[in-house]
C-alpha cells in the first residue's frame, strides 16, 4: 500500500480505510447495486474485502470512474459529501494501483492511429519541403485521452475525411511541383537523355515510398506504386502528371495516414524495431516524420541502445538556428511542440475562440500585435524551459517570463531595450509576473468575459496545475447574484461568500474559491489592480490541507510546497501526449518511476523527456496478453536509470 499512503501524502487527503469505503458504499450505493436487479449488473454487496476489489479490477475501474465524474450516485439521490467521496475515491484508486504495479511494468495498449490535422500538415510540409498547410482543411480533430488531439480514440477516420485527404494531397504535390526548392526535394530525378522516364520514376518512388511511410518498403510495395506511374503513361499522361497520380497514391495509403507498428503475435512485450521508435520519438517531440539523421541511427540498428536514445532525445530538443547577429533560437518545430501541447494542457487554444474577452469591457485585447504577444507568452516561456534544460518548477513560479513592447505597457513594468519580438527578461522583485499564473493567457482563460471568477480560477489551478479537479457541480445549483442599481457596491468575494452561505454549494466551493481569491489581484487580462467595486482587494485565502497565504505570491509559495503533485500531473499529462492515448492504471506504475527520477535531477526539463522516452510504455509493445509485464528491461540490464 505504499503507493497508496504516498498519493494520501501528496494530496493532503486521507485515504480512508476499507471499512470508509464499504460504509459510503451500504449508505449511497447498495440500494440499487444488490442482487439480481443490481443496477448495470453490478453487485456491490460481493466485494467484501480488498482482494475481491483487486480481483474485480475491470469493475472497480469503472466504478471510480462514475464516482471521480460524479456520475454515481446518479443526480437526484442522496450523495456523499464531499470528504467521504474523497476517502472512497484515493482509496479505491491507490489500492487498484498499488495491485496494478505489484507484477512489473507493463506497456499498455499501442493503438493504430491516424494522424491528426497537425501532424498530417507537418509530415507533408517536411516530406515535400513546402510551406503550407496542407491539413488546414480538414475536420478538426476532438480532444481524447489525457485531453489531446493526437489521441487514438478520437482519431478515426470518416469518409468526409478521404475526400479531405484526397483533395490535400493533391493541392500539396501541385504547389509543391511548382515550387524548385520543394520539386528538389522529392521529384529528384527528371528524364533526360541519359534517362527515361520509366528509370526516373523508379528512383523517385524508391526514395519517396520509405520515407512516406516511416519505414523501409516492404517487398514489392514499390512495384504496386511503380504499376500506377506505368498504368497512367499508357494513358499518354505526361511524365510530370503520371508521377503525381503515383505520389497522390502513396499519400492515401494507410501506411502514410495512419501510424502503424508491427503486430505482436507473441503473448508477452516485445522492443519496437529501430524505425517504429524512430517514428514514436518524431512524432511525440515534432509532430512529423523522422529527420534525417534519425532516419540514418535507426538504419544502423542503434536507435534501440539506450545511450544512443539518450542522444538523439537531446539532441532532437537542443536543435537551434544561428542568426546573422549572433543570436540563437530553438528551432521552429520545439516551438510547434510547445504551443501543442501547452495550449491543450492549459486550455489556451481556447483564448480567441470559443474564450473571447469583452470587447466593449478590454477593447485592448483586440489589438493584434497584444492579442499575439498574450498567446505566445507562455509558449515561448515553455520552449525556453525545454530547449535550455531548465527546472520545470519555473512553471509555478520563475525570476524571468518573455516581454515585448506589448506586453510591457499591458503589465506596466517599465522594462527598456525591448522590440516587437518576445525576449526571455529577467524580472525584477515584486513584479507578480513569474510562471504561468502571471500571464494574461492565463487570467482571461480562467475568467468569464466580462469579470474575473475566483471559482473559474481555483478549479483552473486544481485541474490544470495539481490534477486534482473538483466534481461537477450539482444540478439545480443558484446562480451568483449580481448587483442591482441603487445596492452598495459589493466585491467579488463578498457576492462569493453570500453565495457560500449555501450549504449545497459551500463543500466545494470552500476548497475551490480560496485559491482564486488569492489570484484576483489580476484582472480578465492579467493587469495588475489593488480595488474590485471602489474597496480593497482581499486576497487572502487558505488551502484544504491549512496552509494560509495572501496573494498570487505567497499563492506559488503553498503551490510550490505540492511540486510533486505538480511534477506527477504534469508527467501524466506528458506520458500521454507522447503515448497518443488515455492512460491505464498500469501506466501509473511507469509514472510513479518518472517523477522519482524528475525529483531526483532537480526537475530538469530534459529529465522528465528522457524518461519518458525510456519507459516501458514508450518503447515496447503488448503482446496478445495486455496483463504480461517486461521480463527484463534491456536499458535497465545494461546499468540504464529507468
Amino acid at each position: 500500500m505504499r503507493i497508496l499512503l504516498s498519493l494520501a501524502v501528496t494530496t493532503g487527503l486521507s485515504a480512508g480505510s476499507f471499512e470508509d469505503v464499504q460504509s459510503t458504499l451500504k449508505t449511497y450505493c447498495v440500494a440499487c447495486h444488490t442482487g439480481k436487479t443490481a443496477a448495470a449488473k453490478v453487485d456491490l454487496t460481493k466485494y467484501d474485502s480488498p482482494e475481491k476489489v483487486v480481483e474485480a479490477r475491470n469493475t472497480w475501474t469503472h466504478v471510480l470512474a462514475r464516482v471521480r465524474n460524479s456520475d454515481m450516485p446518479p443526480k437526484g439521490s442522496p450523495a456523499p459529501r464531499i470528504d467521504e467521496r474523497e476517502k472512497f475515491i484515493a482509496w479505491v484508486d491507490g489500492t487498484l494501483r498499488a495491485a496494478a504495479c505489484a507484477g512489473g511494468l507493463v506497456p499498455g495498449p499501442s493503438p493504430i492511429r491516424r494522424l491528426n490535422r497537425d501532424e498530417y500538415s507537418a509530415t507533408v510540409r517536411d516530406l515535400l519541403n513546402i510551406e503550407m498547410g496542407a491539413g488546414n482543411a480538414l475536420p478538426a480533430d476532438g480532444a481524447g485521452g489525457e485531453g489531446f488531439d493526437n489521441a487514438a480514440e478520437t482519431l478515426f477516420l470518416s469518409p468526409i475525411h478521404a475526400e479531405k485527404y484526397l483533395e490535400a494531397a493533391r493541392k500539396a504535390l501541385a504547389y509543391a511541383a511548382k515550387d524548385p526548392r520543394a520539386r528538389a526535394r522529392f521529384l529528384i530525378v527528371e528524364p533526360d537523355a541519359k534517362t527515361s522516364p520509366e528509370d526516373a520514376a523508379r528512383k523517385i518512388v524508391d526514395a519517396f515510398v520509405p520515407r512516406a511511410f516511416r519505414r523501409p518498403a516492404a517487398a514489392g510495395e514499390v512495384d504496386r506504386y511503380f504499376a500506377l506511374f506505368m498504368g497512367a503513361r499508357a494513358r499518354k499522361e505526361s511524365f510530370e502528371e503520371a508521377i503525381l497520380y503515383t505520389l497522390e497514391a502513396v499519400l492515401m495509403s494507410p501506411h502514410f495516414l495512419f501510424r502503424r507498428e508491427q503486430l505482436n503475435p507473441d503473448p508477452g512485450p516485445r522492443l519496437l524495431n529501430d524505425y517504429e521508435l524512430a517514428a514514436r520519438l518524431s512524432y511525440f517531440l515534432f509532430g512529423s516524420i523522422p529527420d534525417k539523421k534519425l532516419v540514418e541511427v535507426a538504419a544502423d540498428g542503434k536507435l534501440r541502445d539506450p545511450g544512443v536514445l539518450r542522444e538523439q532525445t537531446t539532441r532532437l530538443l537542443t536543435g537551434f538556428v544561428v542568426r546573422k547577429d549572433g543570436r540563437t533560437i530553438p528551432d521552429a518545430k520545439l516551438t510547434e511542440f510547445a504551443a501543442r501541447f501547452l495550449e491543450q494542457w492549459l486550455n489556451t487554444r481556447e483564448l480567441g475562440r470559443d474564450i473571447k474577452p469583452d470587447p466593449v469591457l478590454f477593447p485592448t485585447y483586440y489589438d493584434a500585435d497584444l492579442q499575439a504577444a498574450i498567446r505566445y507568452q507562455p509558449i515561448l516561456f515553455f520552449q525556453e524551459i525545454i530547449a535550455s534544460n531548465l527546472s520545470l518548477l519555473n512553471l509555478i513560479d520563475s525570476k524571468f517570463t518573455f516581454i515585448n513592447n506589448a506586453l510591457n505597457k499591458h503589465y506596466d513594468l517599465k522594462m527598456t531595450k525591448l522590440n516587437q519580438q518576445p525576449l526571455r527578461r529577467e524580472l525584477d522583485e515584486g513584479s507578480h509576473r513569474g510562471g504561468l499564473l502571471g500571464m494574461a493567457a492565463i487570467a482571461a482563460v480562467s475568467s468569464y468575459p466580462n469579470r474575473t471568477s475566483p471559482v473559474l480560477r481555483g478549479k483552473w489551478v486544481l485541474e490544470a496545475m495539481l490534477g486534482t479537479p473538483p466534481p461537477p457541480p450539482p444540478p439545480n445549483v443558484p446562480e451568483l447574484k449580481e448587483v442591482h442599481a441603487g445596492e452598495a457596491p459589493k466585491t467579488l468575494r463578498e457576492r462569493l461568500e453570500q453565495h457560500r452561505a449555501n450549504p449545497l454549494c459551500a463543500s466545494c466551493h470552500s476548497r475551490i474559491d480560496p485559491i482564486g481569491f488569492g489570484l484576483e489581484n489580476y484582472d480578465v487580462l492579467g493587469r495588475w489592480r489593488t480595488e474590485d467595486a471602489g474597496k480593497p482587494i482581499d486576497a487572502k485565502g487558505v488551502l484544504p490541507d491549512g496552509t494560509s497565504f495572501e496573494g498570487p505570491d505567497q499563492l506559488k509559495i503553498a503551490l510550490m510546497a505540492k511540486k510533486d503533485l505538480f511534477i506527477r500531473h504534469l508527467t501524466n499529462k506528458m506520458l500521454g501526449y507522447a503515448l497518443g492515448r488515455g492512460l491505464t492504471l498500469e501506466d501509473s506504475c511507469t509514472v510513479d518511476r518518472i517523477v522519482a527520477e524528475v525529483a531526483k535531477n532537480e526537475y530538469k526539463a530534459h529529465t522528465l523527456i528522457q524518461e519518458i522516452v525510456l519507459s516501458v510504455p514508450f518503447r515496447y509493445q503488448a503482446g496478445t496478453n495486455r496483463r504480461l509485464p517486461v521480463a527484463e528491461d534491456r536499458f535497465v540490464a545494461k546499468g540504464e536509470q529507468q
